[in-house]
């Protein structure tokens, strides 16, 4: 591709009244209220006059964010050429900057069950969750979002993972529950903003039980099986997933009980498996295709009473050891092994319980979309101010997947990031027509043009707003 002038023979002046550069925004917010977003919102109440109108001040967070906005002064790109034609209440950064940090904790739990409400809603308007009346997946996880600055309230120094190393970064830590089924990309069901140096299962037990609920309520009157890493090994959180009705899979470290237990695994109970795909080992520092599986009942907790242990199945995968020698021609007397083990109550059969926990890694692809979009920064010195724009977040992250879904197969389960780029940041030309109504005037020959099309049809056509729950 070159230019056809010469800058010197182009000219440029940003003076066009008519033009927006999110047209996709104008079927997005209609799917908003629809699932009945204003509604939700405005029971969320901060005080002061900071806290006014909250429907309208969440709605322009949620569509800033949808349209890529990662801080408060981002949020200008809503007010840009006749974004005012067709979108009114329309509010400046520094009013919603100021609406943000007039949150206290208590107006953050009703925004985050404003957010489940919504996500509720929003499946009912769009098949989010196929497949999830015989089986759905809830994946609790946390991230350590870096910060930098002195005034940010909570940021401490906690562990998290960069290129496949744990290293300690100050931040803030937000815990998420995802829900997602074999057939779908995950939705965000729950949030939590916790101070930096929190521990994995800190609000662990409360947030996956508003997750699991939250499933259950968007269709997944099946099986639903939760899945979390070993920081999330505890009773409390076992329990919890018990008593939400859902069944459990969570990591297990190599702890002295849990080794004692493998070593009773008699040899002809390993069952060997050989993966379609390779796996990255990282204690190995390499790719591994085979592996060796087994199982034998466990009672995990029992330093603790009798009533807070819990019995379930212990799924063992083992993989041989590297020898480090083999090249200088030292063979290995008996193999060793590495072992990773799986605490589990899931109704699924051993090889299927054990490949099914190791997709739990699928909620990395929440945490990678948020990390590219409004998540990339925490915009506030505020805790509260940010805790609040993380639930927006994932108001937005929700709504910006179901515009996919709409759109089609194309992009029912594309990124954040491709669906933002193809059918939301679309530059369009505001006419009236000769009754007064307007027009929208796309770019000719657009590639996404179809989905573009068949999201605003579905928009369009699909009546007036759903009532709040």
């Amino acid at each position: 591709m070159r230019l056809l002038h010469a800058l010197a023979k182009t000219s440029a002046a940003f003076d066009d009244p008519n033009l927006v550069a999110s047209a996709g925004l104008v079927p997005l917010m209609a799917l908003a209220d629809r699932a009945g977003l204003p509604a939700l919102a405005a029971g969320v109440r901060p005080d002061g006059p900071a806290g006014a109108n909250p429907a309208l001040k969440i709605g322009c967070l949620a569509a800033g964010m949808a349209a890529g906005a990662g801080s408060i002064d981002d949020m200008d790109l809503l007010r840009h050429g006749a974004m005012g034609t067709v979108f009114g209440g329309v509010r400046a950064p520094s009013t919603l900057g100021s609406f943000l940090r007039s949150f206290t904790w208590g107006n953050v739990s009703q925004l985050q069950k404003a957010h489940r409400e919504f996500l509720v809603s929003l499946c009912r308007a769009v098949p989010l969750l196929p497949g999830a009346e015989t089986l759905a997946f809830v994946d609790i996880d946390a991230t350590q979002n870096r910060v930098y600055g002195y005034q940010k309230q909570g940021a401490r120094y906690g562990h998290t993972k960069i290129a496949g190393k744990s290293v300690l970064v100050k931040g803030l830590n937000v815990l998420a529950g995802v829900v997602s089924t074999p057939l779908c990309r995950p939705v965000i069901a729950a949030t939590r903003l916790r101070g930096g140096s929190a521990s994995s299962a800190r609000a662990a037990a409360s947030l996956v039980t508003e997750a699991v609920t939250t499933a259950r309520r968007c269709g997944a009157t099946g099986q639903v099986l939760a899945r979390l890493d070993s920081g999330f090994y505890s009773s409390v959180v076992a329990r919890a997933i018990r008593e939400a009705g859902a069944f459990f899979s969570v990591t297990v470290a190599m702890n002295p009980h849990v080794k004692a237990a493998i070593s009773t695994i008699p040899e002809d109970a390993w069952t060997p498996v050989r993966y379609p795909r390779a796996i990255w080992d990282e204690q190995a520092g390499g790719w591994v295709s085979d592996a060796e599986v087994a199982e034998i009942p466990y009672t995990a907790f029992t330093s603790k009473k009798k009533e807070e242990q819990v019995t379930a199945r212990l799924i063992v995968r083992r993989v041989r050891a590297l020898n480090k020698k083999a090249a200088e021609g030292q063979d290995e007397l008996f193999p060793a092994w590495r072992y990773h083990a799986v605490f589990t109550d899931s109704p699924f059969v051993m090889l299927q319980a054990e490949e099914q926990h190791r997709d739990h890694a699928i909620v990395e692809q929440v945490f990678a979309d948020w990390n590219d979009g409004p998540l990339a920064h925490m915009p506030s010195g505020d805790f509260n101010a940010n805790a609040a724009w993380t639930a927006i977040a994932a108001i937005a992250q929700n709504l910006v997947h179901a515009a996919g879904v709409l759109a089609g197969p194309l992009l029912a389960k594309a990124r954040a990031a491709t669906i933002r780029r193809d059918i939301i940041n679309i530059a369009a030309r505001i006419a009236r027509t000769g009754r007064g109504n307007i027009a929208l005037h796309l770019p000719e020959h657009w590639h996404r043009e179809h989905e573009w099309t068949t999201l605003w049809t579905k928009t369009r056509d699909a009546g007036p707003p759903a009532n709040a729950a």
